[in-house]
């Protein structure tokens, strides 16, 4: 006797959302957006010194007076990733939604912060000091390359260090700006520098959901 069967519909149903699910839209590829040779694309201000070794974007400063360095175009809802090293003692920092009329934005720290204690990772705004402190020095490498990450859309904010989830706040202070690096003025801070490669960025979609690594 030949014998019939039947697959329930659910195994149908899940199968098409699986389907449906591979077929949407793919997040944007990430760009480069320093080119490793000059400064093409940035612009800075204050005393700090920028310049290219190496491939590399370097901030520096011997004189106690600091600087900025940003891109000339802005980001709203993206992602972005960098590879940076620090010469210690130093404060510096990521710029993210930066406006450099009013140098006001928020930032991915890079500092080793007394009062309150905060260490690289933690999320700074200006007005509110920080949004969230990461208390734990050693998720970074202080003689060796780190790797920042930031994820923004709207008012959702997540932060990783060297693959490590940090931070996850939301803030609507500022929707968009530049993107760029900081080097802190201060006595404490001379002969400071920070090295920074492989930034790159991509905006983040409308439909997009948080990373869930």
């Amino acid at each position: 006797m030949r014998q019939s069967f039947r697959i329930p519909s659910v195994i149908f149903a899940g199968a098409a959302l699986v389907i449906l699910a591979s077929c949407g839209p793919k997040p944007a590829e990430f760009v480069p957006i320093f080119n490793g040779e000059n400064l093409d694309g940035w612009k800075v201000a204050g005393d700090a010194r920028f310049l290219v070794r190496d491939g590399c974007l370097v901030g520096t400063q011997d004189t106690g007076k600091g600087g900025d360095i940003w891109t000339e175009t802005d980001h709203g809802d993206f992602e972005f990733r960098a590879t940076y090293r620090v010469k210690w003692p130093a404060n510096s920092g990521f710029w993210f939604r930066w406006d450099p009329e009013t140098k006001k934005g928020y930032q991915f720290d890079i500092l080793k912060h007394p009062k309150p204690v905060a260490f690289s990772g933690s999320i700074y705004c200006p007005g509110k000091l920080f949004l969230w402190t990461n208390l734990v020095e050693s998720v970074e490498n202080r003689d060796d390359w780190n790797e920042a990450r930031i994820w923004a859309k709207a008012c959702h904010i997540i932060v990783w260090l060297n693959g490590k989830r940090l931070a996850e706040c939301h803030d609507m202070t500022f929707d968009k700006g530049k993107i760029g690096l900081q080097v802190h003025g201060g006595e404490g801070f001379k002969g400071m520098e920070i090295v920074a490669k492989d930034l790159r960025v991509r905006p983040v979609g409308p439909n997009e959901q948080p990373p869930a690594d």
